[in-house]
């Protein structure tokens, strides 16, 4: 697997002891643990981690776990521990959000010599106030049997000419506004550059204008691959797991990876959980190789552990985000852009979408 090279942010010195030996403690649990509430975004993925992650920490640690969703809404969990009704112990966030929620103290901050994982992840998997769960990619998926010729970049994508149809978008500023630019021949490695600018900015969202009739918008990563199997839309960004799931159910749809954008998803506790121990105990069993490795052969988001590579055959690496085929012409998500720009770009963009 090729390093992946997202923008560093903190992070610290990872040190500690092995975590064999926290294994063969049993995972200590502190006497009358409750049971551990964990939050996910759900769908094809929470199913996985349930597989994986869930009913065996459970059945190895006894701390039962109650699994929850959402859909990344970091005001939830800031309405808990501004009003210490915390509710939630570890929670599944995208990066931006994970730095924005260290910075305002929504998260504990990792005790790395506590969890023990010296030498185990990426480097990217590493962070103040996080733990990466896997690598995923947002990608242009099509249904290929309602396209003659297959689309190959997001310039196709805006191409209704050729690829008529309904075209499905997520319903944000984040990826959306890269893929205008990658549309409008803006080069991957000048893209954060670009929209870092007023002038930039104005660029992606002329560039939306030119499809926006063609646009149905999606709020849920369910929503694009049941569409691109009913047949509402013929093509759509999507979160390539999702694809995939679709895929395995016999439908005839296509991951597009270039142009693709990579990030990684972390694992969170949330500021003030009375279940500090079981969570840190949690988040050091999902880590693990096997772990890892049992909830990748379910859903193709790549492990951030290397060593549950090893544990995948040749067809399932090839479906990762992380395979070296489907990094060529992929970018990393600019994670410090989003935390400075974000607010601002989604506020525009709701007045823009709403008009």
């Amino acid at each position: 697997m090729k390093p992946l090279h997202l923008p560093s942010r903190r992070r610290p010195l990872v040190r500690g002891v092995a975590l064999g030996g926290l294994m063969a403690a049993g995972l200590a649990v502190s006497a009358g643990a409750q049971a551990l509430t964990v939050i996910s975004f759900g769908g094809a993925s929470g199913d996985a981690m349930q597989q994986a992650y869930y009913g065996p920490f459970a059945e190895s640690s006894g701390v039962s776990v109650t699994p929850g969703d959402y859909n990344g809404e970091l005001s939830r969990i800031r309405a808990m521990v501004e009003t210490g009704n915390v509710s939630w112990d570890v929670v599944e966030v995208e990066s931006p959000e994970l730095v924005r929620g260290c910075f305002e103290g929504l998260f504990e901050p990792i005790d790395w010599d506590r969890l023990g994982l010296e030498g185990e992840l990426i480097d990217s998997a590493i962070d103040e106030c996080g733990v990466g769960v896997f690598v995923w990619s947002t990608a242009l998926a099509y249904n290929a049997d309602a396209l003659e010729s297959s689309p190959t970049s997001w310039a196709d994508f805006w191409d209704v000419a050729q690829f008529p149809g309904t075209r499905g978008l997520r319903r944000g500023a984040k990826y959306t506004l890269e893929f205008a630019l990658l549309a409008d021949g803006v080069s991957a490695d000048e893209l954060y550059e670009v929209l870092a600018t007023d002038e930039g900015v104005d660029r992606a969202f002329a560039k939306l204008d030119e499809i926006k009739e063609h646009i149905q918008w999606w709020e849920a990563g369910a929503q694009p691959p049941q569409w691109l199997v009913s047949g509402d839309v013929v093509m759509t960004s999507s979160y390539n797991g999702r694809i995939a799931a679709a895929q395995e159910e016999g439908n005839n749809l296509a991951i597009v990876w270039n142009e693709s954008i990579y990030d990684l998803d972390y694992w969170a506790i949330v500021a003030g959980s009375d279940h500090l121990d079981e969570a840190y105990d949690f988040i050091a069993f999902a880590s693990q190789a096997d772990a890892q490795a049992a909830y990748s052969s379910r859903i193709p988001y790549g492990p951030v552990n290397p060593a549950a590579l090893e544990q995948l055959d040749e067809e399932q690496a090839r479906r990762m985000p992380t395979h070296d085929e489907n990094l060529e012409g992929a970018l990393a998500i600019d994670t410090d852009f989003w935390v400075d720009h974000g607010e601002e770009l989604e506020q525009r963009f709701n007045a823009w979408a709403a008009r």
